[in-house]
């Protein structure tokens, strides 16, 4: 081999060296670098999540982003329905993970693998639905924040919390039915769930009528893990906790709420001990 050819061998090795290192490529699995690994994970040490809240259907406007009539992805158009109300569907639940947490959902919000929230293609959001693992009967109330899933054949993406209430953290999917909520009619079906045993008089529930706000802490598809909660929040001292039963068609939720609260002052401070003990915003209604 002459001087010459072994120099011109040389010099385009080190040109298809230098492309390769400076033309840039989209990687579909990490959003062109958005997310810093290229497979979604579960985390190591998770903690016990059988108990992480509902999500609390609220009537409230869907957003201004994600919600385009049409979209785009991977080549494939997608339609968003105009209203998520009567929207009910079977299919194919999946989870996302660590890969996503804290990186903001297609409507702004940051994905949190510890709340109850859910990606689908075309509901809008926000929005909420109930969604039940047809094979266990076990169901869960997720807020729709997101965009997805995109693979073939499936209808959901439920976070990391919503998938392990269900049981389908280790199989990887499940099949469930996904019920959107009208959260409108909600303050119209609600009735007092009838009070369990309290061992302390401190701990009696307060009466429907008393006047005064109420802090919703959660809201829970089990009545057990609702009486869970309650029983944690009136172990505090001067907290009364109530739960309330709501149904819409086939969906009931048990509604944990503190009070009643009268006045600005106390409801703060309320907060502020529901938040040191891990309920995060909770919700001020003012009646139960």
């Amino acid at each position: 081999m002459t001087r010459f050819t072994l120099k011109a061998i040389v010099a385009l090795f080190a040109l298809a060296l230098v492309g390769c290192s400076s033309t840039p490529t989209y990687d579909r699995e990490t959003a062109g670098g958005r997310y810093k690994v290229r497979k979604d994970f579960a985390p190591d040490n998770p903690p016990d999540v059988s108990n992480v809240a509902d999500a609390i259907p609220v009537d409230i406007p869907y957003s201004r982003g994600g919600n385009r009539s049409t979209y785009e992805v991977w080549g494939k158009s997608y339609n968003v329905l105009p209203s998520h109300i009567g929207y009910r569907a079977e299919g194919i639940a999946s989870w996302y993970g660590l890969k996503f947490h804290g990186h903001k959902t297609s409507n702004g919000e940051i994905y949190d693998i510890y709340k109850m929230s859910a990606a689908h293609k075309s509901l809008p959001i926000p929005s909420f639905a109930k969604v039940t693992n047809l094979d266990n009967g076990k169901s869960v109330v997720v807020r729709v924040n997101d965009r997805g899933p995109f693979h073939e054949n499936r209808l959901i993406d439920l976070s990391y919390s919503a998938a392990a209430r269900l049981e389908i953290l280790k199989q990887g999917t499940g099949r469930v039915r996904v019920e959107a909520i009208d959260a409108r009619n909600l303050a119209d079906t609600t009735e007092t769930v009838e009070k369990t045993p309290q061992p302390v008089a401190s701990l009696q529930q307060p009466k429907p009528d008393e006047t005064g706000a109420f802090l919703q802490v959660g809201s829970f598809g089990k009545e057990s893990s609702a009486l869970s909660v309650q029983r944690r929040l009136s172990a505090m001292d001067g907290v009364q906790a109530v739960i309330k039963r709501v149904r819409q068609g086939d969906a009931e939720f048990h509604r944990v709420l503190v009070g009643p609260l009268t006045d600005t002052l106390s409801i703060d401070s309320m907060v502020q001990s529901l938040e040191s003990m891990g309920y995060s915003s909770p919700l001020l209604i003012k009646s139960p």
